[in-house]
């Protein structure tokens, strides 16, 4: 299927890894150009790994998203650079992990500042240039919590709807300037991240990660967590023109488990 992204500027966060890495691959792979970005050390790597499996044009600006004056520069580097962003992938590393009253306010502060703030900031910096050209596609990357929220993952939980009120909200004011929003919403893939809230489970229950991993596969539909090149195949698609009359909506690519109590 082609995805007519072939010319495209795509400029995805948190995408040094996981599921940020799998989208901006299948993008690349798609024909666009991207802008990958993480603050993390590994994202010279991704890009050079992007580059040989697709041949694409990318290009990695380091950033941390719980600073404003990062996004920023991003924003602005992106555009000297491209000269247009034609898909924008809000995504940054989940929040701390822990039940409610593991958690102090100053966790709460900084999960907001990460989860939430760091989308409002990324769309401040790229909807007027979008609006420019009059075209434009958000994809917001968040979690199956927004549906169905998830042991230990209070921050989650409670922060990732704010993000999907906000694309509800922005999918209203921006379609009628040729800006598609959208929301994807990933059920347990194996990442990193999923490794690690298996391992913290493990810690609770006493149990082993692979059985704390079990138990979660056994509640879902399919009976397995995704890998993350199924998560990116349906991050590209929705993404792209390929998708043009798919607007406002809060995408599951969960497997069948927001059908079921987790």
């Amino acid at each position: 299927m082609d995805l007519r992204l072939e010319g495209k500027v795509a400029l995805l966060t948190g995408a040094s890894r996981g599921l940020g890495k799998a989208a901006a691959t299948e993008m690349a792979r798609a024909g666009a150009r991207v802008v990958i970005s993480a603050r993390g050390p590994d994202l010279d790597q991704t890009a050079e790994e992007i580059r040989q499996i697709t041949n694409a044009e990318v290009l990695p600006i380091r950033a941390d998203l719980i600073q404003a004056d990062d996004i920023t520069r991003l924003v602005r580097t992106a555009m000297e650079q491209m000269r247009q962003i034609d898909v924008l992938f809000l995504n940054a590393g989940g929040p701390p992990t822990g039940g409610f009253l593991d958690l102090s306010p100053e966790d709460w502060e900084r999960g907001f500042q990460l989860t939430v703030m760091s989308s409002v900031r990324l769309c401040y910096a790229v909807v007027p240039h979008m609006i420019e050209r009059g075209s434009g596609s958000i994809l917001a990357n968040q979690s199956f919590t927004v549906e169905t929220p998830a042991q230990n993952l209070t921050l989650s939980n409670a922060l990732r709807l704010s993000v999907i009120g906000l694309v509800r909200t922005l999918a209203n004011e921006l379609g009628p300037k040729g800006i598609r929003v959208n929301a994807i919403n990933a059920g347990w893939t194996r990442t990193e991240r999923v490794d690690q809230i298996m391992s913290s489970r493990a810690d609770l229950s006493g149990a082993s990660a692979e059985a704390e991993a079990a138990k979660v596969a056994g509640k879902i539909p399919l009976r397995r967590m995704a890998d993350t090149e199924e998560f990116g195949r349906a991050a590209a698609w929705l993404a792209s023109p390929a998708a043009s009359y798919v607007h406002g909506h809060s995408f599951f690519v969960d497997g069948g488990l927001t059908q079921t109590s987790l």
